[in-house]
């Protein structure tokens, strides 16, 4: 597995993890990564300068031996671009990227092909996404999918509100599904 950091303007370092051409894992923009990335195989300003200028992610920041695999390094980059494009308010589509869900259990894969289908600029109840997913009545566990989310954006997880106003976003809060959900012109 091999992690590549990106930057973007506005909303600092982020991180892409894959596998053989598949995302593993993928931690959004913020300046909290940037600020804390001290250890050796971190993030560093150094990596960051390794970023090609079109936004696509930059070298390997550490990888993880294994059995030997197809570069992942266009599909990172490509990726990457699309996130910038995200974050700076333009409608972006993740169709065709491909997600490690091993991890998931079969209702969690459930939630993560509905949330995929939840179009730009719309959003969706905890109870509308377990419905989607084919479990009516699933409401807290869409939510705890939702905080668990390992690939925010390309599952939008920021899509999914409380029937009673926000929700949470797992442990970044409110205030950044307010920003993501703003981009793409939501205010709750």
């Amino acid at each position: 597995m091999t992690r590549y950091p990106y930057d973007v303007p506005g909303w600092g370092v982020g991180e892409v993890w894959a596998r053989n051409g598949v995302i593993v894992q993928h931690e959004l923009a913020c300046n909290a990564l940037r600020l804390t990335a001290t250890d050796p195989g971190a993030v560093s300003r150094d990596t960051l300068s390794t970023a090609p200028p079109d936004g696509g992610g930059g070298l390997p920041a550490g990888t993880i031996p294994g059995r030997p695999c197809r570069d992942s390094a266009g599909i990172v980059s490509d990726l990457c671009r699309r996130i910038g494009r995200h974050l700076a308010g333009t409608r972006t589509s993740y169709e065709g990227i491909v997600i490690d869900l091993d991890w998931a259990t079969p209702l969690q894969r459930e939630f993560a092909e509905a949330a995929r289908g939840i179009p730009w600029g719309e959003v969706v109840s905890y109870g509308e996404l377990a419905a989607l997913a084919g479990r009516p009545g699933a409401a807290r566990a869409a939510g705890s999918f939702c905080a668990d989310n390992r690939c925010s954006l390309i599952i939008p997880c920021h899509r999914v509100v409380s029937a009673n106003g926000i929700g949470g976003y797992g442990a970044a809060g409110p205030d950044l599904k307010r920003r993501l959900l703003a981009l793409e012109g939501l205010e709750l």
